[in-house]
């Protein structure tokens, strides 16, 4: 097959172009809007924790992501606490969080998580989402999430540059509904109606294309899926 020639003008005529300049002196809102979705899809997670009185707290988290397999880790961000933060508190305290996957019936919910309650109210009492407990464990799930984590801290860092925490945590008991996993293990999201977030307030619904068998060079990739 020829591969036609594209000139450098088609290439770039509908791309716009930003520099670091550009991007300081933005507007506050247009900033994060641009900085927050320009990075791509990121996933979409309520996680639950507990406090030492008993007081529970859920919030919506775009930052979880995969960390390792052996020994199963994760971690996530933490914005500064220089105001308080219910579910950082909590995970200090008590050393236990639960990571609960959103579906597209929890879009409304789970967003409204984010507003700035006081730490003595509980996000399940001012929403429609539901707590959930399971094999004695005193953490809350998210009844109805297709795939649960209960994880417990293992450490932090501080990231000095923008005043954040990059919380680590293990995977203690994994809860996922039968119909996701392929023999092989994988679980595949879509199934479930799992979604995933655009910036701040955007969110998907992703569909699978196709998987694809371990890359080896001077193979051609391989479907998982297409003989």
């Amino acid at each position: 097959m020829v591969k036609q020639k594209v000139s450098l003008f088609e290439i770039y005529k509908n791309m716009k172009h930003i520099s670091r300049d550009d991007i300081s002196q933005m507007e506050k809102i247009e900033r994060l809007n641009l900085i927050n979705s320009c990075t791509g899809y990121k996933s979409a997670s309520l996680i639950g924790t507990k406090s030492l009185d008993g007081k529970s707290n859920v919030a919506i988290f775009s930052s979880v992501t995969h960390l390792g397999s052996n020994p199963a880790m994760i971690g996530f961000i933490m914005r500064p606490t220089t105001v308080p933060r219910g579910t950082y508190k909590n995970i200090k305290e008590t050393g236990y969080f639960t990571v609960n996957h959103i579906t597209v019936d929890m879009i409304e919910d789970a967003h409204h998580t984010s507003a700035n309650y006081d730490l003595d109210i509980s996000e399940f009492d001012k929403t429609n989402l539901e707590e959930e407990y399971k094999n004695n464990i005193a953490t809350p799930f998210v009844k109805g999430s297709p795939v649960q984590l209960y994880c417990k801290y293992l450490n932090e860092y501080y990231i000095k540059e923008n005043d954040t925490i990059h919380v680590i945590a293990s995977i203690e008991n994994l809860f996922f509904e039968e119909q996701l996993e392929h023999k092989d293990g994988w679980l595949q999201l879509d199934k479930g109606n799992v979604i995933a977030i655009n910036g701040l307030d955007g969110y998907c619904l992703p569909k699978l294309i196709d998987r694809y068998q371990y890359a080896r060079k001077e193979i051609p990739s391989t479907s998982f899926f297409k003989k």
